[in-house]
């Protein structure tokens, strides 16, 4: 149930809605979580539109991408994190209409600590969240 911040100068997107839709399924498709509510309602993708100027490297350039996904431990192996971040450097290019910004996209993957996901009052470890899961699965199927 990652969640994703997208971080750009303001119309860098011509959609930013759809970005915010597309780089949360990209990540829960990655992540090969079951295609269950829980995780389709708690996956999702925030952008952040920055005003000109806001943000800058050493040598002034305002030009970047930035996309902090963060996720519960252990979320992501090391395929999927490869694949996560070639999957969302290549979105935000495409939604970006800007193939070059492939070299200017800075993905960062962050885990919360353990107990650290906080999802309906409750600060869950990662056995509540697969415990909970399961529960829903269950659910479903005897509908």
């Amino acid at each position: 149930m990652p969640m994703i911040d997208i971080y750009a100068t303001a119309n860098t997107f011509r959609d930013p809605h759809k970005l915010a839709m597309d780089a949360a399924a990209t990540v829960k498709a990655v992540e090969q979580v079951p295609d269950i509510p829980m995780f389709r309602k708690n996956t999702a993708a925030f952008v952040h539109e920055l005003a000109p100027g806001a943000l800058a490297n050493v040598d002034g350039d305002s030009n970047y991408v930035r996309v902090q996904v963060l996720t519960n431990a252990g979320a992501l192996d090391r395929a999927k994190q490869i694949a996560v971040t070639r999957q969302l450097t290549d979105l935000v290019a495409a939604a970006a209409q800007d193939d070059s910004l492939k070299q200017r996209t800075w993905v960062l993957l962050t885990e919360a600590v353990e107990g650290g996901w906080g999802l309906w009052g409750h600060a869950h470890k990662n056995e509540e969240i697969i415990v909970a899961a399961r529960a829903e699965i269950a659910k479903l199927k005897g509908q």
